[in-house]
Formats: structure tokens, sequence, C-alpha cells
């Protein structure tokens, strides 16, 4: 029998990748979108059915019954992450709220394994490396919303026996970042020939392409992992190399200007997962 998975999120950053990485399976693949987003799919092959809703967040649970039937596995990639606005925004307690809404459907439709998406900011980040067993100390209502969807989801699933991974992401770049974010802004200075300014680049962090997360992400989701699950490179990189690292393909490191931002003091000096 083949089995099919349910993905949300197939539009954003990440999913469009979980969703690149399914497609190279055999799987057959539902999607979750909003209105407006249908058109970037087609149905075949492997895209069997495209669910369109305003929000999916506040959907409600019969809703998700009707989404989840003769689903083998969900990936939920879904969340509100507009950059600038994600980590204090209200709208976690959406995502987190509709989240437990969707969870309760799995159960009602005998749902297999659900694979849900979170952050290292769940972590204490003064321990600087980060393994799963690293405490959780979630310090933004956006990890503090991922924190407690992990652990009721954790609870929920085990007492129903469902299979359950959550799958925590580290810092991503790639194809279809927001250009807000440092390494859009660093080759769009650098092509236009102009001075990219920067914080002092001493902070440790743990970088990754963002479409080898998404095959990570697929491969946990075709596996029999449960727990938490570190999505990352396990390197330690500071952005000062990774800033030079990309200066260099244009040849222009001359218009990096390390210093001319403050840096953030309540940014963690380092943060690097452990696999």
């Amino acid at each position: 029998m083949s089995r099919t998975v349910l993905l949300t999120g197939a539009t954003g950053f990440v999913g469009r990748q979980v969703l690149k990485a399914l497609l190279a399976t055999s799987l057959k693949v539902r999607l979750v979108v909003r209105e407006g987003k249908q058109d970037q799919f087609r149905t075949g092959d492997q895209i069997e059915e495209i669910l369109v809703t305003p929000d999916l967040f506040s959907e409600t649970q019969s809703w998700w019954e009707r989404a989840c039937r003769d689903i083998d596995t969900v990936i939920h990639v879904a969340w509100f992450a507009e950059p600038g606005q994600y980590l204090q925004s209200q709208k976690n307690l959406d995502c987190l709220s509709g989240t437990l809404s969707f969870a309760k459907a799995c159960e009602k439709t005998g749902v297999r394994r659900f694979v849900g998406v979170g952050t290292c900011f769940e972590y204490d980040l003064s321990s600087g490396y980060l393994s799963t067993q690293t405490p959780l100390k979630p310090e933004t209502t956006y990890a503090a919303a991922k924190t407690a969807a992990f652990l009721v989801l954790s609870q929920y699933f085990e007492a129903i026996d469902v299979e359950f991974a959550w799958c925590r992401l580290f810092y991503l770049y790639g194809a279809g970042e927001d250009k807000r974010r440092l390494v859009p802004y660093l080759r769009a200075r650098l092509a236009a020939g102009e001075i990219a300014e920067l914080t002092s680049g001493n902070q440790i962090r743990d970088y990754m392409d963002v479409q080898e997360a998404g095959r990570m992400i697929a491969d946990v989701a075709g596996s029999s992992q449960t727990g938490p699950v570190n999505i990352c490179s396990a390197v330690p990189t500071t952005v000062r190399a990774l800033s030079e690292r990309i200066a260099d393909e244009y040849g222009r490191r001359d218009l990096l200007r390390f210093g001319a931002r403050p840096d953030n003091l309540v940014d963690p000096p380092c943060v690097v997962g452990i696999r």
C-alpha cells in the first residue's frame, strides 16, 4: 500500500525544500496551502490533492479530520515566521492552538506518524553547543510556543501511540530566503558593489543550506526516529567567516564593514547544534 504524507507550509522557505525532497521519493503527498498559493502546484502522480484554506491555524478539528483522511504521516512545517515580527508576535499563540486542533484530528483519523518543526531557540542558549539533552529555556513568544507544542504533543502522541518526531532548526540560508536576512543582504550589496555594514562578526553559529535541511526533515519523516532531532550542520562558523566566504564569490571582501553596526548585547555568542 502506498503511503501518503500530508505537508503544511509547502510554499515557505523550509517547506518547499521538504516538498522537493518528498517528490524525489515514491511517496504521495497531500498539501495544505493558503488561499492564493495553490497555483504554485499541480496535482499529478505524487501530489494527489491540494487543500486550500484562508488560515490553516483557524480551521476546526473537523476540517482537519477531512484533511487527514487516509494519511499515514504528517509533516507540519507551517508557522508564522515574518522576519522582524515573529519572535514576539501573538500570532504564535494562534499557531499553537491551531496545531493542537490539528493533532486531535490526527488521532481521530488514525495518522501513524507526526513530524513537527521546532527551533534551536527552545534550548537554553547559554550552553553554546546544544544537544537534544540540553535543557529548554525559551526566551521569546515564538520559542515558548514551539516549546509548548513540543511538550504537549510529546505526551499526547505517546498516550495514543502515534509516532512523534520534532525537528529543531538552526541557522538556515539558501533559495527562497527573505531578502531582509543576512545572506540575501550580503549578496544584494556585493552584487551592486555597495558597502555591507555588519556587526563585529564574532558570533559563532551553525549554518546549513535550507535544501539540506529539507532533505533531513523528509528523512526523519520516512524513518522510525522519535523525539527531538537537531536539524543542523554541527559545524561552528563565525558570522565573519560566512560573510567573507560569500564576499569571495564576488572578489569583494573590501566591501565588508565589520563593526559598522553594534553587536546585539542579548545575542548569544555561540549557537551550534550537536547531532
